[in-house]
């Protein structure tokens, strides 16, 4: 992919290559305005204020210490320009792009003082979105060909953001939130009484609400899977996707047997989607992709990210010597 430059950036959503997923109520400048309000208080970077003229200008360059997938140069956009419109960013490298430990993939030319004060959140947005891209891009291309999705356990207030860093490691979205999407899981089937009863419950609400969304179903024994497809097969149903809940056992070894997954998506023969969940690693996803399911849901993708390790350096040579007698360059 090419360099971009962005001078007095203006950043759409609708211009970038690879989009945030869409949610009706979600603030992505309200976030950004929220991290740097939280960091900067209510007198701003005393320490800058103190040591640095309020004119000098220096740039800046962003230094990748591992490998890894980069994420959130979109974002760092938008943070820079809500810091200061003034300020040169030029990167090369794009999201989605793969970066090498010691790597300089981008730079920022300005005020020395509002380069500092955007530095953190800049690098905190930045850092958790690539260490998400990077887990998401070995898990997508070990899962083949199965899709890997994220699920709901997100960092509370970021959930678009951990969600689009699961697209740019070439992940798939799973529903945003409680509105997109009818999730019918083990305590809506407890309470409604088996899983034809919370079946016949969604028909009936959606239908009454003239709603149309997908529907799908948690399944946790051969035996409810058998009872879902009975249903389906005896009346119009607005079910699209059966969950496959712990189908994948884990061995003494370390290995997983997945024939009870198998065999389940074998019953199902196409009918609808089908979704494994639960015990998915980097180790065991791609023997869960060879099952012949649709999608495989990883909440470790987002609830136990390891942030990519990335600095942004105003000296960049003293950097790189420190990175090196620390192994981190």
């Amino acid at each position: 992919m090419s360099a971009s430059k962005t001078r007095n950036p203006r950043v759409t959503l609708e211009s970038l290559v690879i989009k945030p997923p869409s949610h009706p109520t979600y603030d992505l400048k309200g976030i950004i305005k929220l991290a740097l309000a939280e960091d900067a208080g209510d007198l701003g970077d005393v320490t800058c204020m103190a040591t640095l003229p309020a004119d000098m200008v220096v740039e800046a360059h962003f230094l990748a210490k591992e490998d890894g997938i980069i994420a959130g140069i979109a974002i760092a956009d938008m943070i820079f320009d809500e810091v200061d419109p003034l300020l040169e960013v030029e990167w090369f490298k794009n999201d989605g792009d793969v970066v090498h430990k010691g790597l300089q993939f981008g730079k920022v030319h300005g005020r020395a003082q509002n380069i500092i004060l955007a530095e953190r959140v800049v690098l905190n947005f930045m850092q958790r979105m690539s260490g998400i891209a990077t887990l998401t891009k070995a898990m997508a291309d070990a899962a083949r060909p199965a899709c890997i999705l994220e699920t709901r356990k997100t960092a509370p207030g970021l959930r678009l953001v951990d969600k689009w860093a699961v697209l740019i490691g070439g992940g798939r979205n799973h529903r945003m939130g409680l509105f997109d999407m009818v999730m019918i899981k083990d305590n809506h089937i407890s309470v409604a009484g088996g899983v034809t009863n919370a079946i016949k419950s969604v028909d009936a609400f959606l239908q009454q609400r003239n709603l149309q969304m997908g529907v799908e179903i948690e399944t946790r024994t051969l035996e409810e899977v058998k009872e879902v497809l009975h249903f389906a097969s005896q009346t119009k149903t607005s079910l699209t996707r059966i969950m496959l809940d712990n189908m994948v056992i884990p061995q003494p070894d370390g290995d997983v047997d997945v024939s009870m997954l198998k065999e389940a998506v074998e019953l199902i023969s196409g009918r609808f989607e089908t979704e494994a969940s639960g015990n998915v690693t980097v180790d065991t996803v791609h023997k869960i992709g060879q099952t012949g399911v649709t999608y495989i849901s990883s909440g470790a993708l987002t609830h136990s990210v390891k942030a990519l390790d990335i600095s942004l350096k105003i000296d960049t040579e003293l950097a790189l010597q420190v990175g090196r007698r620390t192994k981190r360059a």
